[in-house]
Parts: structure tokens; C-alpha cells; sequence
């Protein structure tokens, strides 16, 4: 009212009062408008010139300094005007850090439109294409951008956020991860000294480069990285990175002295606004068994990328709450959650930020008993990878593999998956996914007769102090030896597994770990206690949707003479084959030799040919040609 005409400003306004459109509020002396779509009108019959004589008129009511004053200059600006562009600049950083990722691209690109510095025009193009890159979903529109900032400023081709915007498109186009790898390595260690960049952009330069590391999965990118880091202080003051290089990048050795720091900034992120540090937090969280903590987070991540926000922090967040998903057995959430990131993946050409949701559909069908599916995801996850030498991607289709011959009881097939990725004994640094599936190797190694490397590896577990970083880690050590002790129950190791605080938030590795105990006390004859551990794993494994290892613990209690729900007792079963002799015959029929069969029934190859001795004339076979007619041949209640 005062820009419009000081004290006459009412008596002004008296026409429209009178017509109803306006009225000035008693309480606030604010002007009114009686219908939202009558100030569109007024607005829209208004002359450019009106509407810039109103900005700045507006500009000069708030103080310098002001993001209000900023943006109303701009919009009062025709021309380029390099201290508004300027002011600007600083207000599309302050946006970012309230979480609005997409307003400060915005204000990024319209900071560029008022510049006649080419250098400074260059450097708002590079971060809007930085940002848009690793954040909003933009990328697509890179390469556009860092074409425009070359054009505007030629002399600095290595600029900070024009190397981390090129990073991940290499990492997600044809490119590879030693050259992204190089390209940021170069620019945060200041190749160029004259480099000028905004720590907003320098921490995401410093955080794409860390995904870089990490998809690579090797540990002399992570070396390289400890070099570049430390030479460039202005990292020093931000919490989030030794985190994430600690829990992220090297959690078997390097967790445990960051652990507080990450519990501190979980405990933060209700009130985090900035959905980059989300992200951050929670994937230092992830193998540290600590996502629960972020899902609430997480969500909020995932609602902006649904409003047209961060589309990319919205599909790390999906990825991360599906692991969550997994491990605490909320395995019907799994599909809606990857699905919803990869149509993100594919409509934002985020090729390299699909994989890991494709990973965690293979790991979920390889559970579930669909090895086609799994076998598949984990063939695409290497010819994708490999080129790209993105090693972490053959890591997970190696574990995706192992979990397929697992739910098989193929303990050899499991141990060749998981041999190469993991040396028996030893844990190297920067190989966080270890962490995952040192149980399977144990189990693997041990069920293979190769009881000295199981032994070796628990070995590398213990000196490691893996149990110290989480409740779930501390049950699957004590599981692991309890499963390397060859020949003898380790009945303290499991029931303190068993007995672990919390464990069943993790059920389907605690139903696994029943079955192993379940497994051993049948063996040893002590059919009463085994019952109560097969019981409770098949029940859980039936409400995970396990098939597989449904199967195996059904199998394992049908071999005591316990009845399974849905299948016929011992007592009704005709006396035709006895369930271990079922048990040789059946894998027998599938072409498994002897000693196959041995290692999957935990039985000596000579214990297996008396059985399938005392089987063949049962059957009225005299070799294993006939085993499959006439398993197929008998009743249905003489299946089982």
C-alpha cells in the first residue's frame, strides 16, 4: 500500500472496493482480493512494465541482503545485470539448503540469464547441471547445460561442477568408472587453482565420487580418493564424510570409530530439510545394519520425488528402503519400492542407480525359490557392469547366485559363487558387501568338507570386532561358528545367536540359522530339540513366501517322522521308501551324483549309496534311468 501511494493509496482503491474485487483487511492492512482467480486477472491484464515497476517497488520495502529483495530485482530486470545475477546466485544456494533442490536450479539457470560474465555465467550453468545431475532428476539435460557453460567461458573446461556432472553421466551412460573416477579426482584436487566453487557443490562433487568408489569396488579408486580429500580443506568441517568413508566405503575395519558420529546424525534426521544429506546419512547406515532409523527420512525423500522433486535422491531413497525391506522381512514392499525407482531409472536415464534395485529383486526371487528370474537379473547386472568396470555389480550377481544354490541346498555351486568374491580368511578393506554373506560362506565352505577355510574366515570375522558394529552382525557371528564347528552341535554358539537382542527383526537370516541348529540335532539324533528350531524356521520361511527353504526345513522334519502341515506323517505314509531313502532318490533322479547328494543331506557318499540300494528294488529299478518314472508313479501321499 505505501509503493502503490502513501497514505492515498485507500481512497485509491475505493472503485474496487466499491465493485467488490478488493477490500483492505481492518486487523493487518493487507490488501484482499474477494477470489483468488480475480488477483490472476488483475495480474494478467497488468503491462510488463506494471509488473516491473511493482517488483521493484516491492525489492525496496525488504532489507539488503534478503532472498525477497533478490528475487523481486531479478523479476524487475530486464537486461543482464551482473549484481542482481549475483545476488541471485547466493539465494539459489540458500535454497538448496532448505531441500528445494529444484528452486535453486531454477534460480541458477535465471542468475545465468542476467550475467554478462562469462566465467560467472559458466560456473551457474556448470552447478545447474551439477545439481540437476545428482539430484532433481535432470540429467538427460546435461549435456545441453555444460555445452551453454563452454560456450560462456571456454578458459576453464575442468571446472568442479561440470567434472560432477560429466562423472555421472559417464557412470550412467557408455562411460567408465576409472574415467569419472579420474575426472573427479583431478578437479577436487584443484588441477585447476583458479577454480572458484561454492561448498554446496564440492561436497556433491565429493559425494558422487564416493558413489564412483563405491560401485567400483576397488580398494586403490578408495586410496585415491583418501589423497584427493585430504588435500582440499574446506571438507574437513562436514560430519557426513568420514562417515560415509568409514561406514560405506570400509565398514569391516573402519565403522566402529565413526559409529557415534552416524548415530548422532540419525538421531537428526527427522529435522534434516536437506535431502541430500538424507541420502548420505542413510547409506553410511546401510551395512551397519541402521536403516531403520531412516525409513520415516527416507519416506520424505521419496514423497519430493513423487511431487516433481528429487527425482534422483527419491530413487536411492527407494533403494535403500528395500534393503531395509529385505533384511527385516517386509518382503511384500520390495517389488512396489524397486519398481517405482526403476520407472524413475528408465524415464531419467539413471542407468547405473537401477542396478541395485534390480539386485535386490534377484536377491528376493533367488530367496523365493524363482532362480530363472534370479539367474537372469544377476547375468544382466555383469554384462552391465563389466564394461563399465563397475565391480560391485558382479559382486551382487555373485551373491545373488550363491543365494539360488543355497535355497538348492547346492552347497558346492554356493561355495564357487561366494569363493570368488571372498578369500577364504580374509576380509581386505573397501569390500563392504562381506558383511552380507559371511554366514553363506561359512555354511558353504563347512557343508563342503572345507572346514578349515570356514574356520579361518570366522577367524577374520572375530579380529575384525564385525560383532561390535550391530546386533544382527553379532548373531550371524556367533551362527557362523557355530556352523564352521565340524562334527560336534555348537549348542552355546546357537542359542546365543538364537537368543541375540532383537534378532527377530531380522527374520529370515534368525529362521535360517534355526534350520542350521535344527539340522545339526537331527544328525546327532536329538529329534525332540530339532523339531522345536525346523518348527519355527518353517514357520517363519512359509510367511517370507521362502519356498525353498520352506522346503528344506519340511524335508528336515519329515526325515525325523514329523509330520509337516499338508503332507501326509510317517505314520500314514505307505512303507514304500524311508524319508531319507526319498530324499537320495529324488536328487538322484535330478542327475546329482553321490557325493553331490552327500554334501547336500550332510551325509557320507557311502550312506547315500545304501540308500539308493535299499531304494532301486523298492521302486522295482535297477538303476537311476528309472528313478524319475517311478518317483513320478507314486502316490501322492508316498511323495512325502
Amino acid at each position: 500500500l505505501r509503493r502503490a501511494g502513501g497514505g492515498d493509496a485507500p481512497a485509491a482503491l475505493a472503485p474496487a472496493e466499491k465493485a467488490g474485487l478488493v477490500r483492505v483487511d481492518a486487523a493487518s492492512g493487507r490488501l484482499v482480493f474477494r477470489h483468488p482467480l480475480t488477483r490472476s486477472a488483475v495480474l494478467e491484464l497488468s503491462t510488463s512494465a506494471e509488473r516491473r515497476r511493482g517488483h521493484l517497488a516491492l525489492a525496496r520495502e525488504f532489507p539488503e541482503g534478503s532472498e525477497h529483495r533478490a528475487r523481486h530485482l531479478a523479476d524487475a530486470t530486464i537486461g543482464p545485470d551482473d549484481e542482481v545475477a549475483g545476488l541471485l546466485y547466493e539465494v539459489a544456494h540458500r535454497t538448496l539448503g532448505r531441500g528445494d533442490a529444484v528452486g535453486a536450479i531454477t534460480t541458477l539457470l535465471r542468475a545465468s540469464e542476467l550475467s554478462l560474465d562469462g566465467a560467472a555465467k559458466a560456473r551457474m550453468l556448470t552447478e545447474a547441471a551439477c545439481l540437476g545431475a545428482n539430484i532433481t532428476g535432470d540429467l538427460r539435460n546435461v549435456r545441453a547445460l555444460l555445452a551453454d557453460a563452454a560456450l560462456a567461458d571456454p578458459t576453464d573446461p575442468d571446472s568442479l561442477a561440470a567434472a560432477t556432472a560429466a562423472a555421472s553421466q559417464l557412470v550412467n551412460g557408455e562411460g567408465d568408472a576409472d574415467t569419472a573416477h579420474k575426472l573427479l579426482v583431478g578437479a577436487i584436487g584443484g588441477r585447476n587453482p583458479q577454480n572458484r566453487f561454492s561448498t554446496d557443490v564440492l561436497h556433491e562433487a565429493v559425494l558422487t565420487l564416493v558413489r564412483v568408489c563405491f560401485y567400483s569396488g576397488r580398494p586403490e579408486l578408495w586410496r585415491t580418493f583418501d589423497d584427493a580429500v585430504r588435500e582440499t580443506p574446506s571438507t574437513a568441517d562436514e560430519p557426513l564424510l568420514p562417515v560415509l568413508r568409514g561406514a560405506l566405503g570400509d565398514p569391516v575395519h573402519a565403522a566402529l570409530p565413526v559409529l557415534d558420529t552416524l548415530d548422532g546424525l540419525l538421531a537428526d534426521l527427522h529435522r534434516e530439510t536437506d535431502l541430500r544429506r538424507i541420502i548420505g546419512a542413510a547409506a553410511a547406515a546401510t551395512f551397519v545394519d541402521r536403516l531403520p532409523g531412516c525409513r520415516s527420512a527416507l519416506r520424505r525423500v521419496i514423497d519430493s520425488g513423487r511431487d516433481g522433486g528429487a527425482v534422483a535422491a527419491a530413487i536411492e531413497a527407494s533403494f535403500m528402503l528395500a534393503i531395509d525391506a529385505y533384511f527385516s522381512g517386509q518382503w511384500d514392499d520390495i517389488p512396489g519400492l524397486t519398481e517405482e525407482g526403476l520407472r524413475w531409472c528408465d524415464r531419467h536415464s539413471y542407468r547405473l542407480t537401477a542396478q541395485p534395485c534390480r539386485y535386490l529383486r534377484g536377491l528376493l526371487a533367488a530367496a523365493r525359490g524363482d532362480t530363472r528370474t534370479a539367474l537372469t537379473v544377476a547375468d544382466r547386472l555383469v554384462s552391465w557392469g563389466s564394461p563399465r568396470r563397475l565391480d560391485t555389480l558382479g559382486v551382487y550377481a555373485a551373491h545373488i547366485r550363491a543365494m539360488c544354490a543355497l535355497a538348492d541346498a547346492d552347497f558346492e555351486s554356493a561355495y564357487r559363487q561366494l569363493a570368488s568374491v571372498v578369500t577364504p580368511g580374509e576380509l581386505p578393506p573397501y569390500q563392504p558387501h562381506v558383511l552380507w554373506f559371511f554366514l553363506d560362506f561359512a555354511e558353504a565352505a563347512a557343508r563342503t568338507g572345507r572346514h578349515a577355510e570356514a574356520a579361518a574366515h570366522v577367524a577374520a570375522v572375530d579380529e575384525t570386532r564385525i560383532p561390535a558394529l550391530s546386533t544382527r552382525l553379532a548373531m550371524l557371528t556367533a551362527a557362523a561358528r557355530a556352523v564352521a564347528t565340524p562334527d560336534v552341535v555348537a549348542h552355546d554358539l546357537f542359542e546365543r545367536a538364537i537368543a541375540t537382542p532383537d534378532a527377530q527383526r531380522w527374520p529370515f537370516e534368525w529362521a535360517r540359522i534355526r534350520l542350521h541348529y535344527g539340522e545339526r540335532l537331527r544328525r546327532a539324533k536329538a529329534g525332540g530339540a530339532a523339531r522345536v528350531h525346523l518348527e519355527a524356521a518353517l514357520t517363519v520361511f512359509q510367511r517370507l513366501g521362502a519356498a525353498p527353504w520352506a522346503a528344506r526345513a519340511a524335508n528336515e522334519l519329515r526325515a525325523s517322522g514329523i509330520a509337516v502341515p499338508g503332507t501326509a506323517s510317517g505314520a500314514d505314509r505307505p512303507a514304500l521308501l524311508t524319508p531319507q531313502e526319498l530324499q537320495a532318490a529324488e536328487l538322484a533322479a535330478t542327475g546329482l551324483t553321490n557325493k553331490q547328494i552327500a554334501a547336500r543331506l550332510s551325509l557320507s557318499p557311502r550312506t547315500v549309496a545304501a540308500h539308493l540300494s535299499s531304494a532301486f528294488p523298492k521302486l522295482g529299478v535297477s538303476s537311476r534311468a528309472g528313478l524319475r518314472d517311478a518317483l513320478t508313479g507314486l502316490p501322492p501321499d508316498g511323495r512325502y
